[in-house]
């Protein structure tokens, strides 16, 4: 089964920020990758028709590596393949030793 052409251009974008370490749903056993998920789907009609799909989901990097590029890539690689964006944080987690950055992502 191929990917729908919404998360082929999202994959695409992120594996040019994070090469080699997007996941999708799951953990990798790295100290440095990022885990994107959809969650909603909305279809947008048009004089009573389906017109487009938006898909909205989110991503995750986690990183042992303070300031670490790969987190200002994300949002760079985002805006040239014209997906919307937030960023949602960034956090220190003291018991495994990650920041995590996280965002939230939508796909016309």
């Amino acid at each position: 089964m191929s990917k729908p052409a919404w998360a082929e251009l999202l994959v695409a974008a992120l594996n040019k920020a994070c090469p080699g370490a997007v996941t999708y749903a799951r953990r990798l056993k790295s100290d440095r990758y990022l885990v994107w998920q959809d969650d909603d789907h909305r279809d947008l009609n048009a004089d009573n028709v389906h017109a487009e799909e938006a898909v909205s989901g989110y991503c995750d990097l986690f990183t042992k590596t303070p300031f670490d590029p790969w987190a200002r890539a994300v949002g760079r690689e985002f805006d040239a393949a014209g997906i919307i964006w937030q960023k949602t944080g960034c956090t220190y987690e003291e018991n495994t030793g990650y920041f995590h950055h996280s965002w939230d992502w939508t796909v016309v």
